[in-house]
């Protein structure tokens, strides 16, 4: 009945006339004659929500998560934790940074993690980046330890340290009691 090259089409062409008013009258009958379209627009949407920005006069203290694209041009004193996230040039997060792309122009205090990260020439990092890929540009200012991880994301999450973090005290207590006894 119908297909995608119409619906894609700019505008209607002069045969389309006639299927534009048997569209309306099919939707008037009830038949969905516009599910296809309104259902490809629901997925596209579904598939890239627009980016979320927070303004330069904007200062937000808490943390922030979402699912998808954030730009940052004013204060945040919290974790972020995003798909892309942007770090604009007058931007100052004080917190950890966590998305699949971290794009850094302005500063940050605290633990970046990312699968790409990007450090601008602009940008200013105190903290320690964990990424699978990054790329630091000349003139970017970066005071802390770089760690190449394959999965940096996850190796960050609350499940990972808590079984690693009390081993190491059990045997720190372990080796204490041996040494005092011998």
């Amino acid at each position: 009945m119908f297909s995608k090259s119409k619906i894609n089409e700019p505008g209607p062409a002069p045969d389309d006339k006639t299927s534009a008013a048997t569209s309306s009258t099919d939707t008037s009958a009830g038949k969905p004659a516009t599910s296809a379209p309104s259902s490809d627009f629901r997925s596209a949407s579904k598939a890239k929500p627009p980016a979320s920005s927070l303004s330069s006069d904007l200062h937000i203290t808490g943390n922030l998560k979402t699912s998808g694209d954030i730009n940052i041009e004013g204060t945040v004193d919290g974790d972020i934790r995003a798909h892309l996230l942007t770090i604009g040039e007058g931007a100052t997060v004080n917190g950890e940074c966590m998305a699949d792309d971290v794009v850094v122009h302005g500063r940050v205090v605290g633990t970046v993690r990312g699968l790409k990260v990007r450090l601008t020439s602009t940008a200013r990092v105190e903290g320690d980046i964990i990424h699978k890929t990054i790329a630091i540009e000349s003139g970017a200012h970066f005071e802390g330890s770089v760690q190449r991880q394959d999965d940096p994301l996850n190796a960050g999450g609350t499940r990972a340290p808590m079984p690693q973090a009390p081993a190491p005290k059990a045997e720190t207590k372990a080796e204490a009691k041996t040494d005092t006894k011998g």
